[in-house]
Parts: C-alpha cells; structure tokens; sequence
C-alpha cells in the first residue's frame, strides 16, 4: 500500500502542470485574414511562371449530346509570353501515351477593371476563425466561412463563391491556404438552367501546397454532385478532378 500510496501521491503532485497548460490563444483574425490575402494574391501573379503538368477529367457540358464527366488526360503546359497565355500539349489519354501531340495556344481574358477575383470572391464571404488542428506535424487554424448577406460579386469567381460554405486550412506559420472544404448551399444553375442544374449540397475541395521557397500552389481540386440537365429531363452525375504537379519556374 505505501508505493501505491507514492505513486498516487507523485500523480497528483504532477498532474495541476501539466492540466493548467493552456494552448496559444487563436490570432486575432484582422492581421491573420490580411496575411492571408496578401499571400494568396502574391501566388496568383506567380503561378504564370510556371509550367507544370495537369491531369483531368473531361467535362462534358453538352445537354443533347455527352453530359457528365469522362476521360482523364493528361497534359504539359508551358507559360507563353504574356501571362494570359499558355501552350498545352496532350501526353496522355486514360493513361495511354498520346503520341505527336502539338501544342496548344490557350489564351484567357485579363480582367483590367476592378476587382480581382481574390478581392471579389473574399467580399462575397462572410470569414471567422473556428478552432487550430495539427495537420501533417504542423499547426493549422480552421477558418469558417459562409456567404455574406447582401453581397454584390462581380466576377464569374464571386458570384460562385456566394453560393458556398465550408472550411478553410491555413498554415499558422506560414499564412497560407492548404485546404478548402465547400458545400453548395444552394442549387447550381449551367446555361441558365436550361443546360444543367446542379443540387444543393454539392462538395468541392481544393488542396494547395508549397512548391518552391515561399510559394504555395493549388495541387487538386475535386468536385462531385448529382444534379438533371435538359429542362430537368435528364439525372447527371459530375465527379471531376484535377490535379496540378510538376512544377517547374520558367
């Protein structure tokens, strides 16, 4: 009964430390969200300087013909000499080696009038800091987000965003997005409707990743939903993803 007794005793004596240890308190979430912000403009003026490879799935969109998702492909893609441009050559089709495929020229429309699709998309959300995990050995805070009451988004990203709630990982220490959880919050209309409807509680997810000093990248995005097409005649399945890896600084 004595060592019992010690044992329990040295329990005891120990115990009031190590359960009075409290966690860092959460950042206040002015500083934290600007920081955020700032980093995750500064990759969207670098991701052009890229190239990398690009794995998807086909999307098809047409309502009297193929709708749904189908091959995935694989491609190369090379930045071109403005960053709205960029040359995408075919290496793979449903994992088969395609052979002489030529390049691409892709380009896409730079918006020049305010606001940029960062600045659109976080003003159509309503963000507050919920609670820290450790992901993969580090510290992460878990943001919270849902659409803010009577937004006006502008871009094609905001108006997307508005429709969406879910989570956010941030990094702690380094500031930067490294997950995005969303659920539709509503029904997704394709074409006006007429071409597709996607329903309510439709998840996407995004992932990002540091792939060079300072530099954080999206690496996948998923998205899965079941909705009907064609003056709602037609049930559709979407389960679409891609992934971005090989990055290379050009």
């Amino acid at each position: 009964m004595g060592m019992r007794r010690k044992a329990l005793f040295v329990f005891l004596l120990f115990l009031p430390a190590s359960a009075g240890t409290q966690p860092p308190p959460l950042p206040a979430e002015e500083p934290f969200f600007n920081a955020v912000r700032e980093n995750m403009a500064r990759a969207s003026r670098e991701q052009v300087r890229y190239a990398y490879k690009e794995r998807r799935t086909e999307l098809h969109t047409n309502p009297f013909g193929r709708l749904g998702t189908g091959d995935v492909l694989l491609y190369d893609v090379m930045p071109g000499p403005s960053p709205s441009v960029t040359f995408r050559t075919l290496l793979a089709k449903n994992g088969k080696p395609v052979a002489n495929s030529k390049p691409e020229r892709q380009e896409r429309k730079v918006r020049t009038a305010a606001p940029s699709s960062v600045d659109d998309t976080v003003a159509a959300l309503q963000f507050s800091i919920d609670h820290r995990e450790t992901v993969n050995g580090r510290s992460a805070i878990v943001v919270r987000f849902e659409p803010r009451k009577n937004a006006d988004p502008q871009t094609r990203e905001g108006k997307l965003a508005k429709t969406f709630n879910g989570f956010i990982w941030v990094d702690e220490a380094a500031r930067e997005v490294t997950r995005v959880e969303a659920t539709a919050v509503e029904d997704l209309s394709y074409g006006l409707g007429l071409i597709a409807r996607i329903s309510k509680g439709t998840v996407v997810t995004l992932t990002r990743e540091r792939i060079d000093q300072g530099v954080w990248l999206p690496t996948s995005t998923k998205f899965k939903a079941n909705g009907r097409a064609l003056f709602a005649i037609r049930k559709i399945s979407f389960d679409f993803a891609v992934e971005w890896f090989d990055y290379r600084r050009n």
